[in-house]
């Protein structure tokens, strides 16, 4: 039994430590881009050395990688119970909640927008991992409305997956602007509104206005 609980200790020493390289490699990425990180910055902030690092991380590609997918794990560990819900304009909610959220993270948001634009040549290592979460949420988003369609929520001939792709950029624009300016711009706020004037645009005619937080607040 003595055993068996050493080995569980161990594993939990061995993720906590994982958990402390991301967190610095995450801020380091976040402040120097992909091409401007430096692995042994990221050992000597980690207290290990930088063979050490390599043998959690064999690669800086592969380290990136483990953070990007670092950052999502964050996001989904602030949805209660730690997923998103099925479906429902409330998803929607949730998606304004997360960008409230993030206004409170710069350092988070700063990683993903830096990431995503160097992403966007071919040869980048993040290159898949974008391409696949931008899929991942366009997918995620559309099917939200597509319910919403179904049960009445919306109006039949809408375009969901047109709506969502729109959706995800004004959300990641405002984030561009926000870090650019962030005493000017309330990313949170106008995301709200946002949410809330395309919802009321997709009601199906002669619908009332709800009360719930999607629109209102």
């Amino acid at each position: 039994m003595r055993a068996a609980g050493e080995r569980r200790g161990g594993y939990a020493a061995g993720q906590a430590r994982r958990e402390r390289i991301l967190a610095i490699a995450l801020q380091e990425f976040a402040e120097n881009g992909y091409r401007g990180a430096s692995l042994a910055r990221i050992a000597e902030r980690a207290e290990i050395s930088q063979a050490g690092l390599l043998h959690h991380f064999r690669s800086k590609e592969r380290l990136l990688i483990a953070v990007l997918e670092y950052r999502d794990e964050l996001d989904m560990r602030r949805y209660d119970g730690g997923a998103p819900p099925a479906g429902g304009l409330s998803f929607l909610d949730d998606m304004v909640d997360l960008v409230e959220r993030n206004s409170r993270v710069p350092g988070l948001v700063q990683l993903f927008t830096v990431m995503s634009g160097e992403a966007v040549t071919a040869d980048h290592p993040g290159h898949e991992w974008a391409r696949e979460r931008y899929r991942r949420l366009r997918e995620e988003v559309s099917r939200v409305l597509s319910r919403a369609v179904e049960s009445g929520e919306l109006r039949a001939g809408i375009d969901p997956e047109a709506h969502a792709a729109r959706l995800i950029a004004v959300m990641d624009g405002l984030q561009s602007q926000w870090l650019l300016d962030p005493d000017r711009v309330d990313m949170a706020a106008l995301f709200r509104g946002h949410v809330d004037d395309l919802v009321a645009s997709l009601r199906p005619e002669g619908s009332p206005r709800p009360q719930g937080p999607s629109c209102d607040s």
